[in-house]
């Protein structure tokens, strides 16, 4: 009989533990998805994917404490329900360590309130500001209901007014070193769109314009995002240069 070498014991369960580990991240991406997208402090991107809806335990925290002194979590486990947009959060964060640890407070009877996504924790004036579908929800986020395909987007907004919402418009595919148009719209908190002047745009030349518009050119496949002052960044668009694509 073949004898197990040490080096031969520590690949099996090597593969046991890859395995297991697919089949565990396989069983969470189960059921519809959302598109779940994070923003933390200084508009950094946490987090831009398809994530379950489903219902989902979460362990409440003492340390989230943003709303106030006394407004810290009990510390117990709180369901929240399929198909909201906290629930999507919590999902995203059983896959994703940047989202991990979640501060919750279940202080208060409107909801469960969310202080911190990671190490982004809302301190001072800022707090986290849910929009779903580009357009601003006033219930707390395990009331707020979303579908399958909902674009939900959470950020630490510095203070409030909140900031409005880049959307950047793109092509799919261009040339190497050909020029493209690409757009830049911002929405603010009602849905409301209107062209943003002076965004930075990944691969442009020049700012936009007054019309939202300005020229990008690539040497290879990209992810362009639009940034302009402390409004939300975009979400990355991807473009495909020479028949490749990018990661």
């Amino acid at each position: 009989m073949p004898r197990i070498t040490p080096f031969r014991l520590a690949a099996v369960c090597a593969l046991a533990l890859s395995l297991t580990l697919a089949l565990a991240a396989a069983a969470v991406a189960k059921g519809p998805l959302a598109e779940l997208r994070v923003v933390g402090t200084g508009g950094k991107v946490l987090v831009e994917r398809p994530t379950p809806m489903a219902g989902v335990s979460v362990k409440t925290s003492p340390k989230a404490t943003c709303f106030g002194p006394g407004s810290g979590g009990s510390g117990e486990n709180a369901q929240i329900k399929a198909g909201t947009a906290l629930g999507l959060l919590a999902n995203g964060a059983k896959m994703n360590a940047a989202l991990r640890p979640l501060l919750i407070s279940d202080s208060f009877d409107f909801g469960l309130a969310l202080c911190g996504v990671g190490s982004s924790v809302a301190k001072g004036k800022a707090s986290w500001y849910l929009k779903v579908n580009h357009e601003a929800l006033e219930v707390s986020g395990d009331a707020a209901k979303i579908k399958p395909g909902d674009e939900v987007l959470w950020t630490l907004a510095p203070s409030f007014p909140y900031p409005d919402e880049l959307v950047l418009s793109s092509p799919n595919t261009a040339k190497a070193g050909v020029p493209f148009t690409v757009r830049v719209w911002a929405y603010d908190d009602k849905g409301r769109r209107t062209p943003e002047a002076g965004a930075k745009v990944t691969g442009a030349a020049a700012p936009t314009g007054a019309d939202g518009r300005t020229t990008v050119t690539l040497s290879k496949p990209a992810k362009l995002i639009a940034r302009s002052g402390e409004e939300i960044p975009s979400a990355r668009e991807p473009v495909c240069v020479g028949g490749k694509c990018p990661k």
